[in-house]
This record gives structure tokens, sequence and C-alpha cells, in this order.
């Protein structure tokens, strides 16, 4: 696997046996895998590779030949894209849990999206013979990866939409609405609030207007920070906001 500077080396030996009932706990908890056959868990647990990347170094390069199936254990990934212009735009933002890199795993063809550490992060490698007998002989797996793939699809149909968007502080309000989600009771909260950089590679814009877009919709009393979490206080002004409202767009 290519990756920026000089990668990390593993965590542990490769087939070292004290780490493996570590990793096979927390792959109980990723949801391409929960559920399987505990003998299945402790072959993937037994093949995997762990390394560790720090903020900014990047996990995966687009257009390399993809050799692994990876999990993110801890930390924040970005996957990314670069236009000709050489500017770096945010296709989606990867949390603990989650899985990445399967494409090549099935069409055999190069990395479509580079990925890069918001944060230092802990990352699982299935090499590619393993990862295909995973997806291939388990039929959950394979209707999981399928669902993921058609949720994926969607989700690039309304970034397009959300790119397509002439006005800036509108891009990051669309994405903001994007990011919400329905928490305890009838709150709408955004629980890890991407960084206002990561936003900006994602809205195409830059991180100065992410902070000003972010202030005016605490000034008007639509959101509110608190933490890492932003809490939705007017989930219908912030989806008019979204859509353009003319009261809030700049």
């Amino acid at each position: 696997m290519s990756e920026q500077g000089n990668p990390s080396p593993p965590v542990q030996a490769d087939g070292a046996t004290s780490t493996r009932p570590v990793i096979q706990v927390a792959l109980h908890k990723v949801p391409l895998l929960s559920g399987l056959d505990p003998k299945v868990l402790a072959e993937v647990a037994a093949a995997l590779h762990i390394r560790t990347v720090t903020k900014g170094q990047y996990v995966l390069h687009k257009g390399t030949m993809g050799d692994c199936l990876l999990f993110l254990l801890s930390g924040r990934l970005q996957a990314i894209d670069v236009t000709e212009e050489g500017r770096e735009i945010g296709l989606s933002i990867i949390t603990p849990g989650e899985y990445f890199g399967e494409l090549s795993m099935i069409d055999d063809l190069p990395r479509s999206a580079s990925v890069m550490a918001s944060e230092s992060s802990l990352v699982a490698l299935l090499p590619k013979a393993q990862a295909q007998a995973l997806i291939y002989n388990n039929p959950l797996v394979a209707e999981r990866l399928l669902k993921r793939m058609a949720a994926s699809i969607r989700r690039a149909a309304d970034y397009r939409t959300i790119l397509g968007i002439p006005n800036a502080f509108q891009r990051v309000f669309a994405l903001i609405h994007r990011f919400a989600e329905k928490g305890h009771g009838d709150m709408i909260t955004i629980d890890r609030m991407p960084t206002q950089q990561e936003i900006a590679i994602m809205a195409n814009t830059s991180r100065e207007t992410v902070s000003r877009a972010l202030q005016l919709l605490i000034q008007k009393g639509i959101v509110e920070k608190d933490m890492r979490r932003l809490i939705i206080r007017q989930p219908e002004k912030l989806r008019k906001a979204a859509n353009g409202d003319q009261a809030l767009a700049v």
C-alpha cells in the first residue's frame, strides 16, 4: 500500500498472538463483520496487519493498485480527490468501525480516491486474497457490501448536487444539513462535527468561509456548538438555508 512519507511500522509484528484477542473483540463491533461465525472472525484477525498513521499522512493514494481492504479501528480519516488544478475535494469522512478500499477488492482496478488521516489513527489492513475470500464466501458480508455501495451511490449523487451550488455559504449549510441526524428524543445533532478544514475541503471553499457560515448559523440561533457536537436548534431554518433562503445566503 502506498503511503505518504515513511509508513509507521505495524503496532506488533505480524503473526504475534497477544494482540489477536483484542483485535477480534474489536471486529465484533465492525458492522461489516458483526454476527459472523467466530471462526471466520478469528481467521480475519489472524490475517490483519495493523498500522498507525499520523495526522496529515496518506493511507491510500488514488491511482495506486489496491492490495488490501482496510478497517478504521480508531481515529478519523477523510477520503479526498484532487481536481486538475490541484485543489483537494473531500468526498467523505471515515469514522471508527468503517471499512474502505473495497472497490479494488472487487474489480481489481486502481484506487478511486485518496484517504488521509485527519488525526492520529489506527488502521487494520486485510490482504486482498483474504478480503476476497471474506466477501465471496460469506453471503452476509456480500449483502452488506452491496447495500453500502448502493448508499454510497446515492450519497455521491447528493454530494454532486451540493457541489453544484454556486454560493459557498449555501454549500456549507447544505453539508451541515446532510450531516445532521436525529439523536436522543427529538434532538437533532451532529455528534462528531467535522473540523472546519474537513468541511472546507468537502464544500470546495476556504476554512475562513466555513467559519463565517457557522458563526452566522450560531448568531441566528439555528445551531449551537457543544464541544465537538453541533446541536440543530431550528432544523426547518437550516433546511431553508441549505435550499437557498436569501435571509442567510451571502
